[in-house]
């Protein structure tokens, strides 16, 4: 690429554009550009910019120029999967989104001026970098769906929890104290529990087979304990023909 710039990905043209758009079934007309190699905004779609719904999602865009004021009917705008690592201030004055999906970004900030959609209901900012979102985002008043997953939060603002139409609010996978605490300790009581319900027990041979079977299934599943030394072993469960297999007919005898 030249000097100073970065991917030119695909090239989009007017016509393209003109080829793109949909007309959904309730109506609105979605210019629909996802997963088109676009890594810089395509201008031309300025003649377009009457539409209700705009889909850039997985796309190689690092960028979303404040040229996107111009799409003032926009009432859906998807730019998930991209490279942002910013978002423009002029996207607070897109008054008529009530669907904004901005996740797996590099998004470390949002600018204030995102809490200027007071129509928005859903708002994905899940898979980004963000480790603070501001209180102002309790001024949302129509959200009933936001997506903070799979960032770096270590407090959610009681404005936003408190959102009055709030329906879903998925934070997980955030360095939350809650989440610290909670999680790690319930799941290592259940895997001990399941790991050492048949040890020391004398066994038949059709029992013995059941718990090789799920001893085989536990260690098909993601270990996620630290390290092989603390993993649980049953050395007398290791070999079909283990002394439990041999003793059995002596043991029926008696």
């Amino acid at each position: 690429p030249p000097k100073g710039k970065g991917p030119q990905g695909k090239r989009i043209t007017l016509k393209v554009a003109k080829n793109s758009v949909r007309v959904a079934f309730n109506g609105r007309r979605r210019l629909d550009l996802s997963k088109m190699g676009i890594a810089t905004f395509p201008k031309c779609i300025l003649e377009l910019a009457d539409v209700e719904e705009l889909d850039l999602s997985r796309n190689m865009l690092k960028k979303i120029p404040n040229v996107i004021e111009k799409f003032q009917n926009l009432m859906w705008l998807d730019l998930h999967s991209n490279q942002l690592d910013e978002l423009p201030v002029a996207i607070g004055t897109l008054r008529s989104l009530t669907y904004l999906n901005l996740c797996n970004n590099k998004l470390k900030s949002l600018p204030d001026e995102l809490t200027l959609l007071r129509s928005l209901r859903i708002l994905n900012l899940g898979l980004n970098c963000l480790e603070t979102i501001p209180t102002t985002l309790g001024t949302l008043k129509e959200l009933t769906e936001l997506d903070l997953f799979d960032n770096a939060l270590t407090i959610i603002p009681k404005s936003v929890k408190k959102l009055p139409k709030l329906e879903k609010l998925n934070v997980k996978r955030n360095p939350l104290p809650e989440f610290v605490e909670e999680e790690e300790p319930i799941d290592t009581v259940k895997r001990i529990e399941s790991l050492y319900l048949v040890e020391k027990k004398d066994l038949c041979g059709s029992c013995l087979q059941t718990c090789q079977g799920e001893r085989d299934e536990l260690h098909n599943l993601e270990d996620m304990t630290p390290g092989p030394s603390n993993k649980p072993s049953f050395p007398s469960l290791v070999t079909p023909n283990s002394s439990a297999i041999d003793n059995q007919e002596e043991w029926r005898m008696k």
